[in-house]
């Protein structure tokens, strides 16, 4: 097994940063027990050498986003670089290349069924080498979102509990709508979630007063949320896979609520389509791998069928590019 990169406060800093990724630097040190200058240092290289970053993201049910995961089949010498004209598109927000380097899987964000409908009717079916399409709806989120993921595991119950956010009133369920400014202010926190409000000021029009207090209110709302992306292998998880799993209608919830439950998944959904939920999965190697088919799923009650597909390369995550294992900004769209 490759060693992770991280030592372990750099470790805790980044589940520090999943439970509040706007979470101010002396907080942090404070629940650390480190100097302030220990965290800043941390967090600065491990943001500019693309180890991590905190990105704020909108919820996408929450603000009316209809997000799909596709499965793309490519003719073999064709699939990187569909891969790499798919990740250049600012409504995918993730972009893999899975089994046997055939098939290209990404999760897309449309603002409109139009939108959305021309990636799936025109544009894909139209992109040489392409083979095959299959699109499945994201029903309901298990894990993944704002839900922060649990496998990393470095944090004492107390520090734990000292970051997390205060629960607030109920979230109010109807649709809420984006305006000019909010949709400016996630512009810059999609790239960077710890951007000062001044910056966030200067890009939406506000002051930084009311950038402050916009913020606090969609963070309130259940609009936005932030999230801290790297790449799996940077914590040492080297085996990653896809699994499509086929569960018993009448237990669907309940398989569901299993896996988000388990600290080798980062991402749970019901999704449409022959199998009915879609989990990704990040374990140590590949025998660690095994024993969680055998031994995680296989005790889940409700499972029928599992697909296992491999991660051969990541290409995209949460909107940035990966390149040698590092994240990166994307291009400015044209």
């Amino acid at each position: 097994m490759k060693p992770t990169e991280l030592d372990r406060l750099d470790q805790s800093l980044v589940q520090a940063l999943m439970i509040d990724g706007r979470a101010p630097f002396s907080r942090l040190a404070e629940v650390l027990d480190v100097s302030d200058q220990t965290v800043v240092r941390r967090y600065r290289r491990m943001r500019t050498t693309g180890l991590l970053r905190v990105v704020g993201l909108p919820l996408g049910p929450r603000v009316g986003l209809l997000e799909s995961w596709l499965r793309v089949q490519c003719a073999p010498d064709a699939a990187l670089a569909v891969a790499g004209a798919l990740a250049r598109r600012p409504d995918i927000a993730w972009v893999q290349l899975a089994s046997g380097g055939t098939e290209i899987h990404c999760m897309t964000k449309a603002r409109s069924r139009r939108e959305r409908d021309v990636l799936l009717l025109d544009k894909l079916p139209s992109t040489r080498r392409v083979t095959g399409i299959s699109a499945h709806t994201i029903l309901r989120t298990f894990m993944g979102g704002p839900e922060a993921w649990f496998g990393l595991d470095v944090l004492g119950p107390d520090q734990v509990a000292a970051l997390a956010r205060p629960v607030g009133e109920p979230r109010p369920r109807e649709r809420y709508a984006l305006d000019e400014a909010e949709l400016a202010l996630l512009g810059v926190l999609g790239q960077d979630g710890r951007a000062g409000y001044p910056e966030l000021a200067r890009a939406s029009g506000l002051s930084e007063s009311t950038a402050r207090r916009r913020l606090d209110r969609l963070r309130e709302l259940g609009a936005v949320y932030f999230d801290v992306e790297t790449v799996p292998g940077v914590l040492g998880y080297e085996a990653e896979a896809t699994l499509m799993i086929t569960a018993a209608p009448a237990r669907l919830a309940e398989v569901g609520a299993a896996l988000a439950t388990h600290p080798e998944v980062p991402f749970a959904a019901a999704v449409t389509g022959s199998a009915n939920l879609l989990a990704v999965v990040v374990c140590r190697d590949t025998d660690a791998l095994y024993t969680y088919l055998t031994e995680r799923i296989g005790a889940v009650e409700g499972v029928q069928q599992v697909e296992v597909i491999p991660t051969l390369r990541n290409i995209k995550r949460a909107g940035m590019l990966v390149e040698g294992g590092r994240l990166v900004d994307p291009p400015p769209a044209p």
